[in-house]
């Protein structure tokens, strides 16, 4: 399930066309809806367990930093077969109800990557979210409401309608699909997203 990058860079201002439809991106049929109030969506794709999602987060945090103003950018945890994907999708979604994602969202990739916390049930989830300072029977009724349950239905919907066969990965506009083995390197994944987003605020006149 995990992309492994290649290792060349490029230019982040490249433009779309000079990049190519089955090669450095994919196209995802039947599209999906994506974008709104003007903006572009540029989605990734990832699972907290993924040492190349954990390795991609400082390209991505570097590249929001100056990302242009007609892109959206959401996260979405992708959901396989594994029931740790789907657990930590949880975490993510009851992070986010919570209103505590800037505290959460590092912090647990280096919880799993850095300190070798599997986060692999519940109870140690629980104890994560107690150490960030919530409540646990308030961490209880979230983790288990229907609210975080719709969304975790939802983003296993998106991760096999958008085609999914590894993470990171970036989806722009619902259309186009790309990962480190279409890009080689973080780096480049994040330019060939934002030139597809930029083609596509051109056809919206945006």
């Amino acid at each position: 399930m995990l992309v492994v990058p290649l290792m060349f860079m490029a230019s982040g201002a490249a433009k779309a066309e000079e990049y190519t439809a089955g090669k450095d991106y994919q196209l995802i049929t039947p599209a999906q809806p994506g974008g709104s109030g003007g903006k572009v969506e540029v989605v990734e794709m990832f699972w907290y367990g993924c040492p190349h999602c954990y390795q991609a987060e400082p390209v991505i945090e570097a590249w929001l930093e100056e990302k242009p103003a007609h892109i959206e950018f959401i996260r979405i945890p992708a959901i396989f077969n594994q029931a740790r994907w789907a657990l930590h999708a949880r975490a993510f979604y009851t992070a986010e109800l919570l209103e505590i994602m800037e505290a959460f969202h590092k912090p647990f990739f280096n919880a799993i990557h850095q300190s070798g916390r599997r986060m692999g049930d519940e109870a140690s989830i629980r104890a994560f979210f107690v150490e960030l300072g919530v409540d646990g029977k308030r961490f209880d009724e979230t983790f288990d409401s229907f609210a975080v349950q719709s969304k975790v239905r939802r983003a296993a919907d998106l991760t096999r309608k958008y085609g999914l066969t590894g993470v990171p990965a970036i989806v722009v506009n619902g259309k186009y699909r790309t990962g480190g083995s279409d890009a080689g390197t973080y780096e480049r994944m994040m330019a060939i997203a934002e030139a597809l987003a930029s083609k596509e605020a051109k056809v919206a006149g945006r």
